[in-house]
């Protein structure tokens, strides 16, 4: 009986090590070409909590440029080539907090059933706007004392927008998808998507304003393939 069971422990590890040594990954810089238009100045100046927390110099997250004009704000993924499978929900939240009354991240992508914290450390009234179009579309206020609300959802739905009503410069972007192969890119472009299975994809890019890039990557196993792209300013 011991034998069994140090037999199965063995394989069990044995099995899971090959797992990780055989999952690829995709990594690779995202930039913007062209002349990058001035960043909006967001005006704060109607809630007194939002201008003495920002002093007023708060800009857009809609296009963040970084050296050498990198992209921020990129959400890179698996759009096609992935066998169906029936991916783990992550046991931890997704957080979004409304800190500084601006929603951060700005772009975010969770699994379906997946819990989304919404946080509200500001001492001042938000709301939570989600203008879903295949799951439940929901309008929760959260006043000061309100600091913490938990939503999912439950459905594949590709980038919808959350914001506020009562501060209409607070936009933020959720996609929600049915495996765990995605990525943002912080401002300074670079995304890794991890654990990879072997295989070829198309991989597709969205930015808010500048719409979408698509590729075609093959993966191999246990290897790095780097996928760079780049955006230029819409026509």
């Amino acid at each position: 009986m011991l034998r069994l069971i140090c037999g199965t422990f063995l394989v069990s590890i044995i099995f899971s090590a090959g797992l990780y040594a055989y999952a690829g990954s995709i990594t690779g810089t995202v930039k913007f070409e062209g002349t990058a238009p001035h960043s909006r100045l967001i005006h704060m100046d109607a809630d007194p909590v939002c201008y003495a927390v920002n002093k007023g110099n708060v800009h857009s997250p809609a296009l963040v440029l970084g050296d050498n004009n990198t992209l921020g704000n990129v959400f890179v993924y698996i759009k096609s080539g992935l066998a169906k499978s029936n991916y783990p929900i992550p046991a931890e939240a997704a957080v979004i907090t409304q800190a500084g009354c601006n929603y951060a991240p700005h772009v975010i992508g969770v699994i379906v059933g997946q819990k989304v914290k919404f946080l509200n450390p500001d001492g001042t009234l938000h709301n939570v706007r989600a203008m879903c179009q295949i799951n439940p579309e929901f309008n929760e206020a959260m006043p000061d004392f309100r600091k913490e609300m938990e939503v999912s959802f439950n459905k594949p739905e590709f980038m919808f927008q959350v914001q506020c009503d009562v501060h209409p410069w607070m936009q933020a972007w959720i996609a929600v998808m049915a495996h765990p192969f995605f990525a943002v890119t912080g401002p300074d472009g670079k995304f890794e998507i991890k654990n990879v299975p072997a295989g070829t994809y198309e991989i597709e890019a969205w930015h808010e304003k500048l719409g979408t890039k698509t590729a075609t990557v093959t993966v191999k196993d246990g290897t790095a393939q780097t996928l760079d792209l780049t955006f230029s300013e819409p026509k």
